[in-house]
Parts: C-alpha cells; structure tokens; sequence
C-alpha cells in the first residue's frame, strides 16, 4: 500500500499521510457519537461552550472498522512489521476542538509518553515515561474523523524531531524519561496534519508534535490513539557501526531503521569519507 518512497520518507521525516485509509461514512458515523459526548448541538453554536472536550474511549462497530481497514493494515505490516503488532478495537479518546475562545493551553510540543515507571500515577499521562525501545508503542496515529484544514486546528509535526529524540532517549536505556526537553527539535521542519476525514496520520513513536487552538467555523474531531505492539525495537539502545548503517542500516523495519540511523548519526560522515 505505501510505496518505497513514502516508507523512506517516514523513517526520514517521522510520519506518513494515508488518505482515504477509512471511508467519510464511518468518519460521519463516528462524529455522530462523538457529537452525543460531548452534549452540544451541532446546529446550534450557542451550545459550545467549551474550546477543548476530550471524549471516552469507544469499540462500536464503525470505530473498530476504520481502525481495520485493509489498506491501513497493510501499512501497520509495512512500517512495524507482520505480527509485530496488535490491531486496535477502539477509538481511542477523542479530541474535539472548537472555534471558540484561546483554548485551555494545551498546546506545547512534547512527545507521548508510552508507559508508567515506578514513580508515576497510572492515571496521570504526564507522569508517564518513554525509552528508546518505545516500550507499548509501536505507533502514534491521528486519526482524522472530520476535514481538517489549515485553520481547524492541525496538529502540528516537526518533521525529522523523531530522529533528535532518539538520541536524548538512547542513554536513558530501559527506564527512559518523562517531561524531557525538546526544545533541541526548535530547528526542525514544521508541517501540519491537514486532510479529509479518513485520512491517518501513521508517526514514529518518538516524533514531536503539538496541538494549537481551532481558528476555522466547524469542530475539529481526532482520535489520537497508539499502535501496541508485539515485542520491542529490535535495534534500539545499541550503536551500530559505521559500515552496517551506511545506506539502508541495520534493519528492515522502518520503525527500526529510523532508530538505527540517528544513534549512527555522528559515525556516517566518517565512514563516507574516501579512503
């Protein structure tokens, strides 16, 4: 389903766009239920109060279709790999944002966290932790259940930040951190998560990203969920050489590759100098 250059491009940029990857009538017939969440009239603006609602978890059938399609499982096999992750039977939460007001300040770039250390509260994300082996996450996905222009609160992406935050996390090793800074990724790409409803947006787990206040006419709906896997990153937390990374690395797996190439990074322009 992606072709050889999108799959280079993800383990280059952090992310690939799948449009189409479930059909508007399941996006339309999920935006009904989230609508019922979230308690508003959708023909009535005096009833939005509220810039940002965050919806529960659902598993009815339209949620566990769009989540099964066979052109995005096709690419779970191409990014993560056959039987190297779980399919997904729910939503994941979904978080709608409406055009009114600045929004409950949200909107810092950061990178989700993928599970609870010894410390952390099980039911606080923030003080959840991530390694490099992206322990519980092979994937970030946005799912997008309405069209999202550039003025309907995109998610925004640093292209290429992935790459940064494999190194920061590498030294950490299984334990990983929590709430560290990203700012070294200021410099990357910046691009936006625009697309009709039933695109996906398949990232690495490591990618940076940020949300930002809806400045369009209509509500934004987007699920956000994660890509469990099975196993862990088979070349993370070790560096390979210079001569095993030179090109395509050290694995045929993109989520992998992606790793494999930034913890090879400052070794690559050495072993590419003529003898």
């Amino acid at each position: 389903m992606l072709t050889n250059e999108q799959i280079e491009r993800f383990i280059t940029n952090g992310y690939v766009r799948v449009k189409q990857a479930f059909a508007r009538e399941l996006a339309d017939r999920c935006c009904k239920i989230f609508w019922a969440d979230t308690g508003y009239d959708p023909d009535d603006r005096s009833t939005w109060k509220k810039s940002v609602i965050r919806t529960p978890d659902h598993s009815e059938p339209p949620f566990v279709q769009a989540a099964n399609t066979r052109k995005l499982r096709t690419a779970f096999d191409q990014l993560v790999g056959q039987g190297r992750w779980q399919p997904r039977f729910s939503s994941g939460y979904c978080i709608v944002r409406f055009p009114i007001g600045e929004g409950p300040g949200d909107t810092g770039w950061h990178i989700d966290s993928s599970f609870p250390g010894k410390d952390s509260d099980p039911n606080d994300y923030s003080t959840w932790r991530i390694n490099i082996h992206s322990r519980d996450r092979s994937l970030l996905m946005l799912f997008l259940f309405s069209d999202v222009g550039e003025q309907d609160a995109p998610t925004r992406i640093r292209s290429g930040s992935h790459l940064e935050v494999a190194r920061i996390l590498a030294p950490a090793g299984e334990e990983g951190l929590t709430n560290f800074d990203v700012s070294v990724t200021a410099n990357c790409p910046e691009v936006i998560a625009t697309g009709a409803a039933g695109t996906i947006y398949l990232c690495h787990p490591f990618l940076v990203h940020a949300a930002q206040i809806n400045r369009g006419s209509q509500p934004r709906f987007m699920t956000q969920p994660p890509l469990f896997p099975v196993g862990s990153f088979g070349c993370a937390g070790k560096k390979p050489s210079p001569i095993e990374c030179v090109g395509k690395g050290t694995s045929s797996i993109p989520i992998e590759e992606a790793v494999c190439r930034a913890l090879s990074k400052s070794n690559l322009g050495a072993a590419r100098q003529p003898s």
